[in-house]
């Protein structure tokens, strides 16, 4: 086949479905181009070695990469988000619209829904289907996290939420509970294929074992890690208070939060105001860098807002910590929590329950480092056979498949 892979957010930038999925599809004998913006996320500025234009093309392993002009953004404004994500969707529109290659199928990255709708507009003027991967429910995140709390805009949104789900040949869900959400929407369960993450294994094996950053900071304490995004959806002033109740207790642990966000500035202020002396900020590190820090941690630690949301929602460190055969604190409700247990790989607090992740905490620190080996190893046999880069490529391979074969059928 040939795909064309439609997603505002693309290597060097971190991305789920980057480089080591299209070189898995060229793998599997597909040819494969990439229509993405110019790289600005996370910080929103603009990475060394590019500068925004109307577009560029260059190639990268051999594969063609168009970059189309965006408005660089990524701070707790809604205009500057909404100018970032409307002004790619109109260049990536015109740029599909334009571009020579006439790919059999189009697969579409979500979010943001402009890109949905995006792919909407080319799809339907050039006859082309696409596949739409849901990684986040729109409008319910932006409501979830504060990001948007007008009632009418989010209604807006949610109407072109489900013309962009009429649209796509095929829907895939990162979870069961998107699964079940999205045919509450009232999207026909026979275009909703469930195709777990995987995580960018070469660079976390890789960074384990060559790694170079200097890991001074954490060593000679139990380490709780805590590595990513640090925004109001993650809710990490509960981890701090945490940290207090940790703090009293008899054990060596640190926890260590590692990145950036919007919330990483007032977190650093609140644990100094509180004195928290086993919490340590390390700032964001590249992909090549993260697997030695994930292999430096005793245990992993996910967390989210208690919502509704969430509770259907599989935090994509999931799949990384699972990977690097560490013991996972998962302080998720619901399909998160579900698939830690299924693995027998960690433990499950109730997000927000400080008391509760205390006590998982010394409880973890307390095991005897065979029992926590253990169930690491665990957490790595799930992986491979369930949510593996190979397992995930197979899966969205059928859905492409399935989305030519809608095409041809009506």
């Amino acid at each position: 086949m040939r795909i064309l892979l439609l997603s505002q957010w693309f290597d060097p930038e971190p991305a789920i479905k980057g480089m080591p999925f299209v070189r898995a599809l060229i793998r599997a004998g597909h040819e494969v181009r990439v229509l993405t913006g110019f790289p600005n996320y996370p910080g929103g500025k603009v990475y060394p070695g590019y500068r925004i234009r109307p577009w560029k093309h260059e190639v990268i392993d051999g594969v063609r990469i168009t970059r189309v002009w965006l408005y660089p953004s990524h701070d707790r404004s809604a205009i500057g988000r909404a100018a970032n994500y409307l002004s790619f969707a109109f260049s990536a529109t015109v740029a599909g619209l334009l571009m020579r290659f006439k790919p059999d199928v189009l697969y579409v990255y979500h979010p943001p829904l402009t890109v949905g709708a995006a792919a909407a507009v080319i799809g339907g003027i050039r006859r082309i289907p696409f596949v739409y991967d849901v990684q986040d429910l729109w409008p319910d995140t932006l409501h979830a996290t504060g990001m948007i709390n007008s009632g009418a805009i989010l209604r807006v949104i949610g109407r072109v939420a489900n013309w962009v789900y009429r649209r796509a040949a095929i829907v895939t869900a990162q979870s069961p509970g998107f699964v079940e959400r999205l045919a509450e929407r009232g999207v026909p369960r026979d275009k909703i294929r469930l195709v777990y993450n995987w995580c960018d294994e070469d660079s976390l094996e890789n960074g384990a074992a060559n790694g170079s950053i200097d890991l001074r900071a954490i060593d000679g304490r139990f380490n709780v890690i805590f590595a990513g995004n640090m925004g109001k959806a993650q809710a990490l002033r509960s981890v701090l208070d945490a940290a207090a109740l940790v703090a009293t207790r008899d054990v060596r642990v640190q926890f260590v939060f590692v990145g950036g966000g919007t919330e990483e500035a007032a977190l650093r202020v609140e644990a100094h105001a509180r004195g928290l002396s086993n919490v340590v900020f390390l700032p964001r590190v590249e992909m090549s860098e993260v697997g030695q820090l994930l292999a430096a941690a005793d245990v992993l630690l996910v967390h989210l807002r208690n919502s509704p949301l969430f509770a259907i929602t599989l935090p994509s460190k999931t799949q990384a910590y699972l990977f690097a055969a560490k013991p996972i604190l998962m302080a998720v409700s619901g399909d998160a929590t579900h698939l830690v247990r299924q693995a027998g790989a960690g433990r499950c607090t109730p997000p927000e329950d400080a008391a509760s992740l205390a006590d998982a905490v010394v409880q973890l620190a307390e095991l005897p480092a065979t029992e926590r080996a253990e169930l690491g190893a665990r957490g790595r046999r799930f992986y491979d056979e369930f949510l593996s880069l190979e397992t995930g490529t197979r899966h969205m391979i059928s859905a492409f498949e399935a989305a030519v074969a809608h095409e041809a059928g009506t």
